[in-house]
């Protein structure tokens, strides 16, 4: 199957070329790598350059302030030219290795009513490596652990569907990859987990998720944003969603910080 690699980017300069050559470096012979770019500030102009033969290069204009709601335009944009049968998401910074695409198609070829991939990325931090690990969240009401970006691989037609979802410009704090595993993990069901490590996610200080730090206001509102997006996916798909105790606490506390810091 021809697979798509869609590439997001804004000011990635130092990991560019990385990614880059992680995608052209693949086993696998049919694919095609489309990037769009936020118009960078940095040198990716320059680095892009030497691959514009070899990959897709687009160039779209911020559309928000929120980094969220940028990266869902790109990969929005990316996916409209797109001509693969698999979609294979990819952040500026993180990179694939040589036989992910290879992988990729074995396991959609053996799992044919399967819509989604997650691959367990090595999560790079101050060149150190270490295992992604999934946690146990025991109410069936809170969302499960979110698959990096990077590690998600899709069918286009499921691609599709989510972005023809009117709900996309809600909730602009979270992030597509976040919404996808919400998506595919709690009301579709039609996922796999594969142990097969394919992926590096790079945990960098100027990344989308470093924009919400742990307990501070942003991060309190986003987690709101996120417990009335689990809330409105589960009516949508007329399933029962009971708010539980955390949905109440964050309610609360976001309430009044944004009352007390308007």
């Amino acid at each position: 199957m021809k697979i798509s690699i869609l590439i997001s980017s804004y000011n990635k300069g130092p990991y560019l070329e990385k990614c880059l050559h992680s995608c052209l470096n693949q086993t696998h012979q049919d694919y095609e790598v489309i990037l769009l770019d936020n118009y960078s500030s940095d040198n990716t102009d320059l680095i892009l350059e030497k691959y514009n033969k070899n990959v897709i290069i687009k160039k779209e204009k911020k559309i928000s302030i929120s980094p969220a709601t940028n990266q869902l335009d790109l990969l929005r944009k990316a996916f409209l030219i797109s001509t693969g049968e698999i979609i294979c998401l990819l952040d500026a910074d993180d990179f694939f290795e040589d036989n992910k695409l290879l992988t990729i198609d074995k396991i959609f070829s053996q799992n044919q009513k399967i819509d989604v991939v997650f691959d367990k990325p090595s999560i790079l931090i101050n060149n150190g490596s270490h295992n992604f690990k999934l946690k146990d969240k025991r109410s069936k009401y809170i969302w499960p652990t979110t698959h990096p970006t990077s590690s998600i691989s899709m069918k286009k037609l499921f691609l599709k569907s989510f972005f023809e979802d009117r709900s996309l410009k809600n909730y602009p704090l979270l992030e597509i990859d976040f919404r996808i595993t919400c998506l595919s993990k709690m009301v579709y069901k039609n996922f796999i987990v594969t142990e097969k490590k394919m992926t590096t996610y790079r945990k960098v200080s100027d990344g989308i998720m470093s924009k919400s730090k742990f307990m501070t206001k942003p991060w309190w509102i986003k987690r709101l944003q996120a417990h009335y997006f689990i809330n409105d996916i589960f009516k949508h798909n007329q399933m029962k969603h009971k708010k539980n105790f955390d949905f109440y606490l964050t309610k609360v506390i976001a309430d009044l910080l944004n009352k007390n810091f308007k």
